[in-house]
């Protein structure tokens, strides 16, 4: 479980976090989602170390995580995938799953995270990351190496961000097997409907606070509410 108690952050005499209280359950898929510019990619910046607050506690199981570098708190067990991610020259598909699970994988192994993320392991496992992958695939590997892992908490930035519709309805799928199969906890920072609509929970973050949160099924048709009636429109 993860429990953000009280976190605030400032950069330019701006107020990005204002005292920020979240748990994230174990066992479910979150949304956060919200205006932009409201605090969600920082809020998992902060999450995975790229950012350090200026007040408050992250703890993972109850192990504080503010003092810990990102290369710490993966090993504490968070993953976290880039809103873009990093392409490397020179590392092959193989090499960077071998790298994630931290040792040499076999071919079933290979096959089987690499089915797990929608792709057949024959056409990608020696194909270069560096610029032999669409948007779409990339992230899907990216992804591969996240479950690789084993991470207790994984943390996904706009996954969608960048990506035509057909790879984005392939992650939908793979976010809605991940739900399925794991007991591990997601964050999905995300605008989009569809990923909306496969959470367990949504969570709000405007302004730098949480404002709405609940279960989809009572905070999703608000999120798509239009009417000016409507107690609180979110988008």
């Amino acid at each position: 479980m993860l429990e953000i108690k009280n976190l605030s952050f400032s950069a330019q005499g701006r107020k990005i976090l204002d005292d920020i209280n979240l748990t994230i359950p174990d066992g479910k898929l979150i949304c956060l989602t919200g205006p932009n510019g409201g605090g969600k990619t920082t809020l998992a910046k902060m999450i995975a170390g790229v950012e350090k607050p200026d007040e408050g506690q992250i703890l993972l199981d109850g192990l504080d995580l503010v003092p810990l570098d990102p290369t710490e708190r993966a090993r504490a067990g968070v993953g976290y995938a880039f809103q873009q991610p990093v392409r490397f020259k020179g590392i092959t598909v193989r090499d960077m799953l071998n790298m994630a699970a931290g040792k040499t994988l076999t071919e079933e192994e290979l096959a089987s995270v690499l089915q797990e993320v929608g792709l057949e392991a024959g056409e990608y496992v020696d194909r270069g990351v560096g610029t032999h992958l669409s948007g779409g695939e990339i992230k899907r590997i990216e992804i591969a190496t996240v479950l690789l892992r084993r991470s207790r908490l994984a943390v996904f930035d706009e996954p969608e961000a960048g990506i035509d519709l057909w790879s984005f309805n392939n992650l939908v799928r793979v976010f809605e097997n991940i739900r399925d199969r794991r007991d591990n906890s997601l964050v999905i920072i995300s605008h989009q409907e569809r990923i909306l609509s496969i959470a367990d929970e949504i969570v709000m973050i405007q302004d730098g606070k949480v404002g709405l949160r609940g279960d989809r099924k009572s905070i999703f048709p608000r999120l798509l509410c239009k009417n000016d009636d409507c107690e609180k429109p979110c988008m």
